[in-house]
């Protein structure tokens, strides 16, 4: 008998709080719908998963914050009080989310209130993927997880600074959605806080960052601002009444904006010197770094504004090797950061699963995503893709 995938509501991505509170604060009356999706093939089919998916989401809605995770949520600057008796009495709700199979694939759909259902995401996406890598020989792929991880620790050793003026190599992990399991991750974390102290920088699970003694990291995600596309305000203005929102709740803090809801260059130009000089820096999620890095710091320059004083963090399918090769590209010019997810946290030789939970449903109408990338657009109403492309003027070919 397993026990259950998740056992704290705060083993979650960092995120996940911030928005939260934010749209608790904000927009507390949003209705919402996530829907489940996996992106490439499996090896086997997804809908075998059921029962005991079914089982881990009744166990999920079991569980509520004790005492010492609310105190340390309390513990960080942004965390506000009433948002801490918000968490004191919620409890998933069962009756918000259905899974049944549709064929061999999954279909996982929550809906209700957004401050009910928004925190599902991450919890769902780990419990599929552990449940799928279950089925898997456990001990031959953590031999060859701990051997890798291995030479990504020596790729870190043997890495030397060339810039003369080049900041600090900085990553965190951001492993949680697809990680092989919850003991590997907790194994990697262990050894990454161990053996990479200069470059390891903390993780985006709440949990593990409390228990291992690391930072929390994380401000906001695709659901925020595709949220704001139907709150009300004109779809043109969504990114901007998104950005300021956040500004006027964390008066400082969190200051990493999302770039790619609707690409990068209908960000850009929502971004403008008043934004540029309130948000710390911009996180890329999709499309080729190298390029979308150039642009942000073209846009810096046409402002005025010193990118040195700046963040650019990369968080689109990172390895170590690849954050290498940005750091060397972009080092002397800004500060960076990388978020390293899969390649961390279910490297094990296996194939691993493409899987995300999106909003698609806000108030009744559709959200969506244009990304910088093909294949990740998400929206499931082509009228509504094809008017926002309109509004943006982004190409069809996008995403």
């Amino acid at each position: 008998m397993h026990k259950p995938v998740i056992t704290s509501l705060l083993e979650t991505d960092l995120y996940k709080f911030t928005m939260w509170q934010a749209m608790l604060h904000r927009h507390p009356e949003t209705h919402a719908q996530y829907a489940f999706h996996c992106r490439n093939e499996p090896a086997y089919p997804l809908a075998e998963l059921l029962p005991d998916l079914e089982r881990e989401l009744d166990h999920l809605c079991s569980l509520s914050f004790n005492e010492g995770e609310l105190a340390y949520l309390a513990g960080l600057r942004f965390i506000k009080s009433d948002f801490i008796d918000f968490l004191r009495i919620f409890r998933f709700q069962r009756a918000f989310i259905t899974a049944r199979a549709n064929g061999p694939h999954l279909e996982i759909k929550a809906s209700g209130p957004q401050v009910h259902v928004m925190a599902f995401e991450i919890f769902v996406l780990a419990i599929v993927n552990e449940l799928y890598f279950r089925r898997f020989d456990a001990q031959v792929a953590i031999a060859e997880g701990r051997r890798r991880l291995a030479l990504k620790l020596e790729d870190l050793r043997a890495f030397t600074i060339k810039p003369a003026r080049a900041v600090p190599f900085e990553f965190f992990d951001f492993g949680l959605r697809r990680r092989f399991s919850g003991q590997w991750h907790r194994e990697v974390l262990t050894r990454l806080a161990s053996d990479a102290t200069p470059w390891f920088r903390g993780t985006s699970n709440v949990l593990l960052a409390r228990e291992l003694g690391l930072v929390p990291i994380g401000t906001m995600a695709h659901e925020y601002l595709q949220t704001y596309q139907a709150l009300g305000v004109r779809l043109r203005d969504h990114q901007r009444a998104a950005l300021e929102s956040w500004v006027q709740e964390y008066r400082g803090d969190l200051g990493i904006a999302l770039t790619d809801v609707v690409g990068m260059d209908a960000f850009l130009a929502d971004f403008d010197l008043y934004f540029a000089k309130l948000f710390d820096g911009l996180r890329h999620d999709s499309g080729d770094p190298f390029e979308w890095g150039e642009k942000a710091l073209a846009h810096y320059a046409r402002l005025r504004v010193d990118a040195r004083t700046k963040r650019l963090v990369f968080s689109d399918s990172l390895t170590i090797a690849k954050a290498l090769e940005l750091y060397r590209h972009f080092a002397d010019r800004t500060q960076l950061g990388f978020g390293i997810g899969t390649s961390l946290s279910n490297d094990m030789g296996l194939k691993t699963l493409h899987i995300v939970m999106k909003l698609t449903h806000a108030n009744g109408q559709p959200v969506a995503k244009l990304s910088d990338s093909p294949g990740k657009t998400m929206c499931e109403d082509e009228t509504f893709l094809a008017y926002l492309r309109q509004v943006f003027g982004v190409s069809p070919t996008q995403g």
